[in-house]
């Protein structure tokens, strides 16, 4: 893992492509077969996925589910970005986005904003920024990397947070194993390796939330295939816990 370091100051309308191509210049320039991961909200902040909370209106839901410790403003930008709510308790939401994805607060989030009463959005399509990404780096460097956009994510029973893959181009999302055999010749039925989901995580450990990092290269990964974010989603019917 290689983190890209030396990007701006994100603003909406920035190259983003044009960036990470410099900065993995900076670092001997990209190899055939690399992977560059790239933190959701160095995307979100180029797409302008920005809101200020000062333009927030409130509603009744909002305020209840803020509570005493919440602002209401902010829980209002959550139920706009959410299609369900999965669980609360005051001020904490747990929600299933529009893309599907369940997480707390719909991944809007005011760390690394724009500053004091701004908050940042999840991209409208990771996987169409992925694909831009990819399309943009290559017509700068020759190479069309992996491209993986990451976000972290809880875990529903086990402390911490780990980055996750919302956006994939260029690589599988999946590795699936079901019906290969074990050193014991016993036949996988089940098995599906999150492989994109182990590399955003992988490449975190480069990036980080405070360092200023919001991009690497994970070299020397092999991860052949063409998959989208949405693959990693739980399908509803095979979902146990709701």
């Amino acid at each position: 893992m290689i983190g890209l370091a030396g990007l701006p100051e994100l603003e909406h309308g920035d190259d983003l492509g044009h960036l990470i191509a410099a900065a993995a210049a900076r670092v001997g320039g990209l190899e055939p077969g690399d992977i560059v991961v790239v933190a959701q909200k160095a995307v979100s902040k180029v797409e302008g996925r920005v809101v200020h909370l000062e333009d927030v209106e409130p509603s009744a839901l909002a305020a209840e589910l803020a509570g005493a410790d919440g602002d209401p403003r902010q829980v209002e930008v959550i139920l706009q970005e959410s299609a369900e709510i999965v669980r609360s308790r005051p001020p904490l939401v747990i929600a299933q986005t529009r893309h599907g994805f369940v997480c707390a607060s719909a991944g809007v989030d005011a760390s690394n904003a724009k500053g004091p009463g701004t908050l940042i959005l999840l991209p409208v399509d990771p996987d169409r920024s992925a694909a831009r990404l990819r399309e943009e780096i290559e017509r700068r460097t020759g190479v069309a990397p992996g491209v993986i956009v990451s976000d972290s994510f809880g875990r529903a029973w086990r402390q911490g947070t780990t980055d996750v893959a919302l956006g994939i181009a260029g690589i599988a999302a999946l590795r699936d194993l079901r019906g290969t055999r074990d050193s014991r010749g016993y036949e996988l039925r089940s098995t599906l390796i999150a492989v994109a989901d182990e590399i955003a995580g992988a490449a975190e450990l480069v990036m980080g939330k405070a360092a200023g990092v919001p991009a690497a290269i994970v070299r020397g990964v092999r991860a052949p295939g063409d998959g989208r974010g949405v693959d990693l989603l739980m399908p509803r019917e095979r979902d146990l816990f709701r």
